[in-house]
């Protein structure tokens, strides 16, 4: 009988989505945010998630996104992984955002597709070229 190879997943158990925490007038309190993201990791999460819908993804600038993911990537320094969710309804600014975390040291980047105007917009594969490409999963041309 010949034994088949096994497929070894890259990434398995649970991964906690980290809530962003702010200060009394609405600025990130990073050391708050460190606090949260080691409170995660000790009590046994094998990953975490950030900016996502439940971490204000939608009520942050440019600015502070790019603030946060470096602060909890350099946190975190490697202890477990983190995905960083790159959603945006345009596809070139949430590909340049993906590569962006990619290049400080995301594991993995997670995008919805966009749904702002979905009923007046023709549906594409576009998205889902420029999303691949971004996540070197074609190659760019």
């Amino acid at each position: 009988m010949e034994s088949k190879p096994m497929i070894k997943r890259r990434y398995t158990g649970a991964f906690s989505v980290v809530a962003t925490t702010f200060t009394e007038n609405g600025d990130l309190d990073l050391d708050s945010q460190k606090r949260c993201v080691d409170f995660i990791i000790d009590a046994g999460a094998d990953g975490l998630c950030i900016l996502a819908n439940y971490s204000e993804q939608f009520s942050l600038s440019d600015e502070e996104r790019e603030v946060l993911t470096a602060t909890v990537l350099n946190h975190v320094a490697g202890r477990v992984p983190v995905i960083v969710t790159t959603t945006h309804f345009g596809t070139r600014i949430c590909a340049a955002r993906s590569r962006r975390a990619q290049a400080a040291g995301a594991a993995m980047v997670m995008i919805m597709p966009p749904y702002h105007g979905a009923t007046i917009v023709r549906a594409s594969r576009r998205p889902l070229v420029i999303f691949a490409r971004a996540g070197g999963m074609l190659p760019s041309v």
